[in-house]
């Protein structure tokens, strides 16, 4: 009987220092491509040695955590299987020189929605061709939305 109270003590020990009002977030955070200024967008073009520009609206139920920006050659046609839009696009082709971004920026504390802007500099001397530009957004529960658009840098 001493063992039961005993159970029972640290069951409703355990219980109340869990315990709290707020339940365990399950949402996986959003990314808006379709506010005003939004870009990149699918299969729009850029030029080498200029600036690309970047802003979507990031958002989440609880708490934004961080964004990353990815970009990768996309020469042999692969997918990211995250948007249903096709570009026309150049024969497949070995990377001499692609370019290569992968950059991770913070959100303020506190954040539920976060216009996230940014200007990104494509190299004069890297291989023009289709591109993936991938944004991921991770709260701060740790879940991650990812959205990848196809683009194209030319010279």
């Amino acid at each position: 009987m001493k063992q039961f109270f005993l159970f029972l003590s640290l069951l409703v020990a355990l219980s109340a220092c869990g315990g709290s009002d707020h339940q365990e977030d399950m949402t996986k955070p959003t990314i808006v491509d379709t506010v005003e200024d939004a870009c990149p967008t699918d299969c729009q073009t850029f030029r080498r040695g200029e600036e690309m520009p970047f802003c979507y609206l990031l958002g989440d139920n609880d708490e934004l955590g961080n964004y990353n920006i990815e970009i990768h050659n996309n020469f042999d046609h692969h997918t990211h299987s995250t948007s249903s839009v096709e570009c026309e696009m150049d024969a497949k082709k070995e990377p001499v020189h692609p370019w290569i971004y992968n950059e991770d920026f913070a959100i303020p504390a506190g954040s539920t929605s976060f216009v996230a802007r940014q200007f990104i500099q494509i190299p004069a001397d890297i291989d023009p061709g289709d591109y993936h530009f991938m944004v991921r957004v991770t709260d701060r529960s740790g879940w991650q939305q990812l959205k990848a658009v196809a683009i194209k840098v030319v010279e």
